[in-house]
């Protein structure tokens, strides 16, 4: 353990329990809401603010997590990741007594406050408390913990709205919250050396200002701006503006909180930019694939997302054995093997035929998981692994970062890729069809999903939703590449710091 940082051991499996309990907090509240929609909007109303509940959680979680992984390395990991906690456990207790819809969007963004904390720390305290080689197996620990939230989140949601009250999604976090609070607080002894520290307040504010700024506009390219429109091109010039003028400022801070040396460091960059890549080829299953299961095969909302949740078992088996991968043959080249059955995982799914064995689909959707876990586990502990105790949670931080703003950026270019494809499906279907199928994009799953359309018409959606995801995945495929070229300007070993039996991994 480095001298400015000190944990004892023996508590290790407890403060893991915690971590657990921590990441399962973040990853159920993106999920757990999903199903209880009706129950809010027939308590609440204003059912067409109702995206902004997700919206507004993501937008805040997104961009304070390099903040909070900064002010780790100042303060020490523990203070920062209670008070997230509490931030957060307080934004679940306020979202339950909400009276209206601006009210529940207002405290889900203090959710997501709290929720950046535990992303950027999270991941940082596995790097201090277990060594390159424990790591891989404790991330695929953490990584399980999303698959789980994946399964159950829908399924508890909906459960607890039906026979108890929406309300519950929220208290549910309090017991868990309270219980990972008090093994952090029993069990991680941190020691952090107290140093003056110049405090950069206009790089902070800056940061969230173009942060929420650029968020937001790739939020809504994907969702109801295009990219030509007067408010997309206008956002986007906005968002370039504020990233620029957030650099002018950074630069001229002592201390500033992305330090000038990360844009400098290859491995840096290159990781971080094939998370990007991860990020936004993640949403491509995301916000398609139990769509497609329910209009293309005919599946319930439970099933499709099963097949959706069938990514969660290769992931964690796959992070758990990358460690036995990069002690042999290196951080970049295991993710490059990764990155490789990602794209094999994309272009088996545009060769599989029209309405297939379902359990194609669960083996592709498994496969995908495996190249997630093989290229996320080890650009992370690369990045731990090459800096000190003191920039951990920075790196670590911006790693994590880079994955949310990649899903951020799969969303809008994803998104627009599928609705030209069904666009143009919808432009060529023949004459004897056209008064029977949807005049736009947004109106083909509810056609799909109400039955009133006739027998022809039917199957021509189907086979036109079938091509436009085919598009998607094709999208995804070429993501994978670009995320490859990054890879390949990776040093083929990296320069360890963190455990003097290693040079170089």
């Amino acid at each position: 353990m480095k001298s400015d940082s000190h944990h004892i051991p023996q508590g290790r499996g407890w403060i893991l329990a915690a971590l657990m309990f921590t990441i399962m907090l973040a990853a159920m509240d993106t999920t757990i809401v999903s199903t209880a929609i009706p129950h809010i909007v027939g308590d609440l109303g204003g059912f067409s603010l109702f995206s902004w509940v997700y919206s507004i959680y993501l937008l805040a979680q997104t961009v304070t997590i390099p903040l909070y992984g900064k002010w780790a390395d100042l303060y020490g990991r523990k203070p920062i990741l209670i008070i997230g906690m509490i931030i957060f456990l307080g934004g679940s207790a306020a979202s339950a007594a909400s009276w209206n819809m601006p009210s529940l969007i207002f405290f889900r963004g203090m959710q997501g406050l709290g929720a950046g904390s535990i992303l950027a720390t999270v991941n940082t305290l596995a790097g201090d408390l277990y060594s390159i080689r424990e790591r891989a197996k404790i991330q695929g620990w953490l990584s399980s913990v999303w698959g789980i939230a994946a399964i159950m989140g829908p399924s508890l949601g909906g459960a607890l709205a039906e026979y108890a009250s929406w309300r519950w999604i929220f208290l549910i976090n309090l017991p868990i919250g309270l219980i990972a609070i008090l093994l952090i607080g029993l069990f991680l002894k941190e020691h952090v050396v107290k140093q003056p520290h110049h405090i950069d307040y206009p790089g902070a504010v800056m940061m969230l200002i173009a942060g929420v700024c650029l968020i937001f506009t790739l939020m809504q390219l994907g969702d109801r701006w295009s990219v030509f429109s007067l408010y997309g091109a206008g956002m986007i010039i906005l968002s370039v503006v504020l990233i620029i003028l957030t650099i002018r400022v950074e630069r001229r801070s002592p201390e500033p909180i992305m330090p000038h040396w990360i844009w400098k460091n290859r491995i840096l960059v290159g990781s971080n930019l094939a998370m990007v890549c991860m990020g936004a080829i993640m949403l491509g299953p995301n916000m398609y694939l139990p769509v497609f299961s329910q209009s293309v095969f005919g599946l319930g909302a439970i099933a499709a997302g099963f097949v959706l949740a069938s990514m969660s078992i290769g992931w964690p088996v796959a992070s758990s054995l990358s460690g036995r991968l990069y002690l042999q043959i290196g951080f970049r080249n295991t993710a490059l093997i990764g990155t490789i059955l990602i794209i094999i995982a994309a272009i088996a799914f545009v060769f599989l035929p029209f309405q297939t064995s379902i359990w194609l689909l669960v083996a592709d959707q498994i496969l995908l998981g495996a190249g997630f876990g093989l290229l996320s586990t080890p650009t992370l502990v690369g990045v731990q692994s090459i800096v000190s105790w003191k920039q951990r949670g920075l790196v670590t931080g911006g790693n994590m970062f880079s994955r949310y703003l990649g899903q951020s950026i799969g969303a809008a270019v994803l998104g627009g890729v599928f609705n030209m494809a069904m666009s143009k499906q919808l432009a060529s279907a023949p004459a004897s069809l056209t008064h029977q199928l949807p005049q736009a994009v947004n109106q083909v799953i509810d056609v799909l999903q109400s039955g009133v359309a006739l027998k022809q018409a039917e199957d021509y959606l189907q086979y036109a939703f079938y091509i436009s995801t085919r598009q998607v995945y094709k999208a995804m495929a070429l993501t994978g590449v670009i995320a490859c070229l990054f890879l390949m300007r990776l040093p083929r070993r990296f320069p360890v710091l963190s455990e003097k039996s290693d040079t170089a991994i």
